[in-house]
């Protein structure tokens, strides 16, 4: 596996330009325009001696897939580019990139303060799951730093968040939650699923770790499970090699890590036009009298506008709003559609709708979902790749007639 930084050679191309060709020439494999998908377990040593050298790190090689691969070595050193990483590791899911991050480093006694809105499954680790090892999980309003300056203490490991949050789109400001989490020692690990590296690079305003749902917008198509863990080098070979080899298993697929490195190669134009479609149906949405409230980064009336604008080089395909009449009326909208496909997940070429407090954040008691800001009648839309006026056109139907 390659252990090289990338953080200092970082070409000055545009982000396009080296989703497209960072870290490979085609000239090494026979000429082929895309590299190649390497299919293999395990790996020959041309010597006992280079074995060795490899497994004891002193030259780069690979040994086995659960440590290592090609293609997926590729992936991750262009992740770590666009983010503007020194390294990455890429997963087999989203939260496999999590929990290997996290075994990685927690311990009995350890604290961890999060934001109140997270994805459901990080939600049940967080609530469910880590009270079982004896680390702490304190949940602030991390849309106001100065609540991270009064919970954080000299036991908080790490802080963690979402920015732009699933699924009611609440934005942190990344590099002042990195400054106050700093000065008291904790690292600060941001999943950016919503934003890519397109719109938001957490690392270049703070963050120490950033995880990906690679499931979502990276592969671009929903046809594949993965996930990004991305940081400092010696954390990353850390991860790899603790968090990966030996607590998790987490390994992603070499197959998964092709699709990822395909769907790169569209990702900015792919965000481009999830962004547009997506503020065109916010703008609808929000002049709809069947509907109590938009939030979408673009919006002027969204509350964290100007944050937005400053953190965020576009607004992202995602938007929340509130359907008038609650969870009944939420799901009728839901049943109404017709061309928008009801399902979970989100960053798909398709644009997909989903009511949280039945579906993705069930995992939330009602009594949970209130206090951490997912109300009964929210309403999530993943805005695809269609020309938007029939997107506009099904939900204003789905609207009507709910």
């Amino acid at each position: 596996m390659s252990n090289t930084s990338n953080a200092s050679n970082n070409p000055p191309e545009g982000l396009a330009t080296r989703a497209i060709h960072f870290g490979y020439n085609p000239q090494d494999e026979h000429g082929a325009l895309t590299p190649p998908l390497h299919l293999t377990s395990t790996y020959a040593f041309e010597t006992a001696e280079a074995g060795g050298e490899i497994f004891a790190g002193e030259r780069e090689g690979f040994v086995y897939s659960r440590v290592g691969n090609p293609t997926t070595d590729l992936l991750e050193r262009r992740i770590a580019n666009l983010e503007g990483a020194e390294a990455a590791l890429a997963t087999s899911s989203g939260m496999g990139a999590i929990t290997a991050l996290f075994w990685t480093y927690l311990e009995s006694g350890d604290e961890i303060i999060t934001d109140l809105t997270l994805y459901g499954c990080t939600f049940a680790l967080f609530s469910h799951g880590f009270s079982r090892f004896g680390i702490k999980v304190t949940h602030i309003d991390m849309t106001d730093p100065a609540n991270l300056e009064s919970a954080i203490n000299d036991k908080t490991k790490f802080v963690y968040f979402e920015t732009p949050a699933n699924p009611n789109m609440r934005i942190v400001d990344i590099a002042a939650i990195s400054r106050i989490a700093h000065a008291s020692g904790a690292q600060v690990i941001v999943d950016n699923t919503y934003a890519t590296p397109i719109i938001t690079r957490p690392i270049e305003l703070g963050a120490d770790f950033v995880v990906h749902s690679a499931t979502k917008y990276l592969g671009g198509h929903g046809d594949l499970l993965a996930g990004i863990v991305v940081g400092r080098l010696e954390q990353m070979i850390e991860v790899r090699t603790i968090g990966i080899k030996d607590m998790t298993g987490a390994v992603i697929s070499p197959f998964n890590s092709m699709l990822i490195l395909r769907g790169l190669k569209t990702l900015e134009l792919r965000m481009e036009r999830h962004s547009a479609n997506a503020m065109e149906i916010a703008q609808m949405l929000a002049a709809h009298t069947a509907v109590d409230w938009v939030n979408y980064p673009g919006l002027e009336s969204f509350t964290q506008h100007d944050l937005a604008t400053r953190q965020m080089s576009m607004f992202g395909g995602i938007i929340a709003f509130e359907v008038k009449g609650g969870f009944d009326a939420g799901n009728r909208v839901m049943y109404a559609l017709n061309m928008i496909t009801r399902a979970v997940s989100l960053g798909d070429a398709e644009t997909l709708i989903q009511h949280p407090a039945s579906m993705t954040h069930i995992t939330y008691t009602e009594e949970e979902r209130a206090a951490h800001g997912i109300s009964e009648g929210l309403v999530r839309i993943s805005a695809g790749l269609e020309n938007v006026d029939d997107i506009l056109a099904a939900l204003q139907r789905a609207l009507t007639q709910a």
